[in-house]
């Protein structure tokens, strides 16, 4: 199957039941046009929507086709004017949502433990009756599941398998439903219902074989077709079923709820897999749905961009209006960044992330099987700390290779069964450098630490908190020394065999009603307590959950002390430079041209809104100083697609060079 392609469209089209004249003012010629005027390669366009609506001639079900359209070919009219312009358009479909079904056929809605109706989008609390909204949620394990089959060979039918380039099926979540048809299941195959971790552990399963179901299915009416199910995020719950997908698509509108970090954190989980993958944002200001709006261009930019960056093939997101006319203006937008992104595609086709340290997120552990998700705030807070740091890395499970890594960061919440201890003490047999924090390590019952290598005995949770940090020569040696404050309760050990780095000071008493200082937290006593950061031959063990706080607070002395711990750890790094935080560099590789490619980024996103981060300006860096560590001789290093040459020099077996200028986003060629 053909790699995917760099300038896409997702084309929403969710239209009410109660709009006419739907797609009256729909000119497939112009609608192409547009398209290919703006650099669009892939649209996906749709089959039916989340009002339960058709929006073809269907043959099977007639009466689900849009009592307001007045052009009953209109997907195919879309295909077939795109596709003579050398546009790939995939087939969109609902699954989980759909009024009229849901509306239609009570029995085939989830339903919570106590009876009633699932909404998805309350946070699994019951549908109103009178809520604006179709988000009740379909059972996949109800008779629906033969209806999405019939309607998807419907499709095939209508449309004829030549003009399907592939599937998106949408809203596809492992769901906790207790409808009789769930239950039933459950009991047949050892399952307890009345156990809400036994019915997530089935709604995991379940979607696992409902994916491989239906991915068949679709395979035996064309074998060569992409596929793909959306769940707003990928994760270990995506990785399931992975043969059941042909590749990835990251929903990820940064301006809605998922915000500015969420694309690279899934990202360098994603690309670990090694399936081709796309990430979705929005034309939108806010996200899907957001009708007449414009994201800025300097915004699109940085997420198109920064998908670049991140190995990631561009998709934007919009929705065409009830009456099917095209937006030139949304077009000339997406057009002015699409175009860019055209210049950019050489140095980017085919790269691989070049990493060396692993962040292990706990996504894969059972307590995350939940519907949708995203990733743990004690991961994000990592990559945020190393991103500002300008380190290079990829975000890791329990089924991830480890050895390619020079460090493993276990951040806050990494319990351990025997089997991933053992995976740890080989990554450290062979070399590997290990970096955890508070509970990581531990078992899974949490007695003791499952990793000896650690060098620590648990002996509980911190009799104080917050509790305090003192930095030394060696530790937090940029701070000054004296105590500061850790937020978040840590776990007291003991050292068994590890050199202590850094102390815990202890406050004059816990904040209770019976007694307390100030308004905040009591202050230091000026006493020592008990470690706070210990070393062995291999590891480095630190007992406050620094991620998880620094994702809460930001504190700048929780990062200085995690910088001077991977500075023990990883002293000849991959990338360093004098840019501010705010700089985002990615290291890839093209081994088929035998170059490197440097990204540098540089957008601020902020929040002067109550709601959400938007960018509106771009601020140049001048005479940054880069400094990479690439195992081959270097030939040339020049500014790519302007192809200006930068003088270089080697040091120490590092290429050290400077960019001039940074206006947005720079891409620097090494080759070798």
């Amino acid at each position: 199957m053909e790699e995917l392609r760099f300038r896409q469209i997702h084309m929403d089209f969710h239209t009410s039941e109660k709009i006419m004249d739907v797609g009256a003012a729909f000119d497939a010629e112009e609608f192409a046009d547009t398209l290919d005027k703006a650099r669009v390669n892939s649209v996906t366009c749709f089959s039916r929507c989340h009002h339960g609506m058709l929006y073809y001639d269907s043959v099977r079900f007639p009466e689900l086709v849009h009592p307001g359209l007045v052009n009953n070919n209109l997907l195919i009219q879309q295909i077939d004017a795109c596709h003579k312009r050398g546009i790939k358009v995939p087939v969109y479909t609902t699954v989980q949502w759909d009024y009229y079904s849901g509306m239609n056929h009570p029995d085939w809605v989830c339903l919570n433990e106590d009876g009633s109706l699932k909404d998805f989008c309350q946070n699994d609390k019951s549908a109103k009756v009178y809520d604006a909204g179709f988000y009740r949620t379909l059972c996949v394990n109800s008779p629906y599941r033969q209806f999405l089959k019939d309607q998807i060979l419907d499709v095939f039918e209508v449309l004829t398998a030549e003009r399907i380039d592939g599937l998106f099926l949408d809203i596809v979540n492992p769901v906790d439903c207790s409808c009789r048809h769930c239950v039933e299941k459950m009991e047949a195959e050892g399952y307890r219902p009345d156990k809400k971790e036994d019915r997530m552990l089935f709604a995991r399963k379940t979607m696992q074989d409902f994916k491989e179901d239906i991915s068949a299915y679709i395979r035996s009416l064309k074998e060569d077709v992409t596929i793909f199910y959306n769940a707003g995020h990928i994760n270990a719950v995506s990785v399931d079923a992975r043969d059941a997908y042909t590749h990835w698509e990251l929903e990820s509108l940064p301006s809605g709820q998922w915000g500015y970090s969420h694309f690279m954190n899934t990202a360098r989980f994603a690309r670990t897999t090694g399936m081709d993958y796309l990430a979705h944002t929005g034309k939108f200001h806010t996200e899907w749905g957001d009708f007449h709006s414009f994201k800025n261009r300097e915004a699109l930019e940085y997420e198109c961009f920064r998908m670049l960056a991140y190995n990631s093939k561009c998709l934007i997101g919009d929705q065409l209006d009830p009456d099917g006319k095209i937006s030139g203006a949304v077009y000339d937008l997406i057009g002015s960044v699409y175009r860019e992104v055209e210049k950019k595609e050489p140095w980017c086709q085919k790269a691989k992330a070049l990493t060396e340290i692993a962040v292990f997120t706990s996504e894969c552990l059972k307590e995350h099987t939940g519907p949708g998700g995203s990733v743990p705030r004690e991961v994000n807070g990592a990559c945020t700390m190393l991103d500002e740091l300008g380190y290079q890395l990829d975000i890791v499970d329990d089924r991830s290779e480890f050895n390619g890594y020079k460090v493993l960061i276990l951040p806050d919440s990494i319990l351990c069964d025997s089997k991933l201890a053992e995976k740890i003490k080989s990554f450290i047999a062979n070399g590997g450098k290990v970096i955890a924090s508070y509970k990581s390590g531990l078992s899974d019952d949490e007695t003791d630490f499952a990793i000896d290598e650690l060098g620590v005995h648990y002996l509980g949770e911190s009799p104080y908190s917050p509790d305090f940090i003192m930095p030394n020569e060696q530790i937090g040696k940029s701070l000054p020394q004296t105590e500061h404050v850790m937020y978040d309760k840590g776990a007291q050990v003991e050292a068994a065999g590890a050199a202590v780095l850094a102390d815990t000071y202890i406050p004059y008493f816990n904040r209770t009603w019976e007694h307390f200082c100030s308004h905040r937290h009591t202050p230091s006593s000026h006493k020592k307590g008990y470690p706070a950061i210990v070393q062995t031959d291999s590891c480095i063990y630190m007992m406050h959950p620094v991620f998880t706080t620094y994702y809460k607070k930001h504190p700048k002395w929780c990062k200085e002390i995690v910088k001077d711990i991977l500075e023990l750890v990883l002293p000849n790094p991959l990338l360093k430079h004098n840019g501010p935080t705010s700089l985002l560099s990615a290291v890839n590789i093209q081994a088929d041209k035998k170059r490197y490619v440097l990204h540098g980024l540089h957008y601020i996103p902020v929040k002067v809104s109550e709601e959400l981060f938007t960018i509106e300006d771009i601020i140049p860096l001048y005479d940054i100083h880069y400094s990479v560590n690439l195992p081959e001789k270097i030939k040339s290093v020049r500014l790519v697609p302007e192809g200006s040459e930068l003088e270089f020099s080697c040091m120490d077996g590092r290429i050290e060079f400077i960019v001039p200028e940074i206006k947005g986003h720079c891409m620097i060629e090494f080759q070798y």
